[in-house]
């Protein structure tokens, strides 16, 4: 029985394959059914850097019809991404965080067993406030003790940044910033919030004895008005605090690039989120970009190839990517990653974990 449903899926994955190449390929076919246009969800940080790509590809190659790129956040795309295989689902997935194992294991569990991973350049948490708003030297662990909903697993009592430091000034706690579909999260969680919450020697020990409540203890943000959840659009943040001169938002680096003239990014550890500082991971907030795509429909969706192609012709140093601040990758990783587009080189689960 378990052979036969076995049989069965990759039967119906293979139909589900070939409806799509039929669909993929009837580019002027009537009843509008057919999809002949290359489609992307995920990453809001990502979305304006493939919005670019799309214009760019749509000039250079006017035989195929502009990609349509949806702003899903990195959690909801990849959900989306991983339902199966068909011209009803996104072809890839933009992502401001790697994805997981987890997630991984959900694609192939509805067939999407071919992952093409492209890191397509580097970006920054950064924290920043209002042109001569508040000015704070932060460092994860403030980042921590200020936002944690049980900091070290104790009560959350700080309502001012001096509370967290006193070197801080004496206002309010307010944070606006991303909601925890989104990659943008995930990334404050892993690259802020867990350093600083593993600052504390015994949250080290109980990382050994119960990864479970360490999780929670180091990442779980507090919800009593202090951060808020502004959703998906990193452009609604830099509205709210360029409003409000005490307020801090948090977004990546290429919002506060894009913004220079309305915000001003915060130092963390001394150091400035700036293009120089998140390509040498000097700022602690550096974090790769991703684009994932399904090798199955390279073969079935008209141009998908050639976008990934305009990906890494824009993605050096002095491209298009970087003047709209996107930091480049070194060298020797754009080589890499333009090898994975031109010889269609697929992600292992081993590749995640060996992470």
């Amino acid at each position: 029985m378990t052979r036969r449903l076995s049989v069965l899926a990759r039967t119906g994955a293979a139909l589900a394959l070939a409806a799509l190449t039929l669909t993929a390929c009837d580019s002027t076919g009537g009843g509008g059914s057919a999809r002949n246009t290359v489609h992307a969800v995920g990453s809001s940080t990502v979305y304006p850097f493939a919005k670019l790509i799309a214009e760019n590809f749509a000039r250079s190659n006017t035989d195929f019809r502009s990609p349509l790129i949806e702003s899903t956040g990195t959690g909801n795309g990849i959900q989306l991404f991983c339902k199966g295989l068909g011209s009803n689902t996104p072809d890839m997935v933009n992502a401001s965080r790697r994805m997981k194992e987890s997630e991984f294991d959900r694609c192939a569990t509805n067939n999407v067993e071919e992952i093409i991973e492209l890191q397509v350049g580097l970006d920054g948490i950064a924290f920043a406030s209002a042109r001569n708003g508040i000015m704070l030297n932060l460092s994860p662990q403030t980042i921590y003790e200020a936002l944690a909903a049980s900091p070290y697993g104790r009560e959350q009592t700080a309502e001012t940044w001096a509370d967290v430091d006193p070197a801080l000034p004496a206002e309010p706690i307010l944070v606006y910033g991303p909601p925890s579909t989104s990659g943008t999260r995930d990334a404050l969680k892993e690259l802020v919030l867990e350093v600083g919450c593993a600052s504390n020697p015994e949250m080290k020990a109980l990382k050994e004895s119960d990864e479970n409540r360490y999780n929670q203890i180091c990442t779980e943000v507090r919800d009593d008005g202090a951060y808020v959840d502004q959703g998906e659009q990193d452009n609604l943040i830099v509205q709210k605090i360029e409003s409000n001169p005490r307020a801090v938002g948090v977004f990546g680096f290429s919002y506060l690039d894009e913004n220079a003239d309305k915000v001003q990014g915060l130092p963390m550890n001394g150091v400035q989120p700036t293009y120089e500082n998140i390509a040498s991971f000097a700022y602690p907030g550096a974090r790769p970009l991703y684009v994932y795509v399904k090798k199955a429909h390279m073969r079935a969706i008209p141009g998908l190839g050639a976008y990934l192609d305009e990906w890494v012709q824009n993605w050096g140093k002095d491209g298009p990517l970087a003047r709209i601040g996107m930091v480049a990758m070194p060298p020797e990783t754009m080589a890499e990653n333009a090898r994975k587009v031109a010889e269609q080189i697929t992600l292992t689960r081993a590749d995640l974990a060996a992470e």
